[in-house]
């Protein structure tokens, strides 16, 4: 009996990790895009989305966001545990085996293994992330990071941090509350745009003790006269939480484009006669009524920016209801 042929997505797939194996694309090497397998082969959208799907299933490329889909590194192997004979703590053994362990971990500190963190989740994104996956950036065995961290949830919230320290506040600082306000807005959104990973993780029902996030939400409110404490905190909170709420589509864009092997404009292509035919049936007026098809009018950005400004219009009437000496 003929066996009979793998389906395309697999043979094209087989083609190209045929093309890594030789070195004809080495780590770090883009790989055929979706649009690319679609004209070299001669195959459907859905057949080249298939393709990159089973090739990131295998661990043979990885999705880098503004570059594309590119041949991934080999993995490190977990190192063989360290069954040498322990020598007695002190004495010419001691310091033997403490310049092993220095040499062993790579030199690590907890500033290096965080600044690590970031790099893998901001090209692979938290889900990705993990004490090993860390470990591999350094070709060390996930215990080596153990001596710096107690687990993987201190290495997330301190990656967190570190990402505002990225931040720097104008100078000279807006002095209208207002201006602040929306200043320390979007020095928001440009960490969350840079760390897509990062809106996801922070919470506003369980915040994390954070020092420099709390720094810079600090210095957002600071020209806001009049409030008592509670309010104040209210408004804070408030912004924050729609520019993270904004800024979580990010991540929800780069897993999709990592599942499906499309970008925005690709999906939303492919999107759009399911929407003209949905459309068309004139029930929906409203969307109707936007110029032509414009299913490119909505962005993260344009939501972020649209409630940005509505959100401050309504603080303006209570702040400047209490500066008059009103009741709002």
């Amino acid at each position: 009996m003929t066996p009979s042929a793998p389906p395309p997505y697999r043979r094209i797939a087989d083609e190209i990790r045929a093309r890594v194996d030789a070195g004809e694309l080495a780590p770090g090497d883009r790989v055929p895009s979706t649009r690319r397998i679609t004209q070299e082969w001669g195959v459907a959208m859905a057949t080249a989305t298939k393709v990159l799907a089973a090739l990131r299933q295998e661990g043979v490329v990885r999705v880098v966001p503004g570059v594309g889909t590119v041949v991934a590194e080999p993995a490190v192997p977990e190192a063989a545990p360290d069954t040498s004979p322990r020598p007695l703590p002190g004495g010419e053994g001691g310091a033997a085996k403490e310049r092993r362990t220095r040499e062993a971990d790579g030199g690590l500190s907890r500033e290096r293994i965080v600044r690590a963190g970031i790099r893998v989740a901001d090209a692979e994104g938290l889900g990705a992330l993990s004490m090993r996956r860390v470990a591999a950036e350094f070709g060390v065995s996930s215990m080596a990071l153990y001596r710096h961290l107690a687990g993987k949830d201190e290495l997330v919230m301190l990656m967190a941090d570190a990402t505002f320290a990225e931040v720097r506040l104008p100078e000279p600082a807006p002095a209208d509350w207002r201006a602040r306000m929306e200043a320390g807005a979007r020095l928001q959104w440009a960490v969350y745009k840079r760390h897509p990973w990062l809106a996801q993780y922070l919470s506003i029902s369980r915040p994390q003790p954070m020092p420099r996030a709390m720094a810079l939400i600090e210095w957002t409110v600071a020209r806001v006269e009049g409030m008592d404490p509670l309010t104040l905190l209210h408004m804070a909170v408030t912004l924050l939480n729609h520019v993270r709420a904004a800024a979580s589509g990010f991540e929800d864009d780069r897993e999709a484009e990592q599942q499906t092997g499309m970008d925005r404009g690709q999906w939303m292509a492919s999107m759009e006669p399911a929407y003209e035919r949905i459309l068309g049936s004139g029930a929906y007026p409203m969307y109707a009524g936007v110029d032509g098809l414009a299913l490119d009018a909505v962005t993260l950005d344009t939501v972020f920016e649209f409630g940005l400004a509505r959100l401050l219009d309504g603080m303006a009437v209570l702040v400047e209801g209490r500066e008059r000496g009103g009741r709002v």
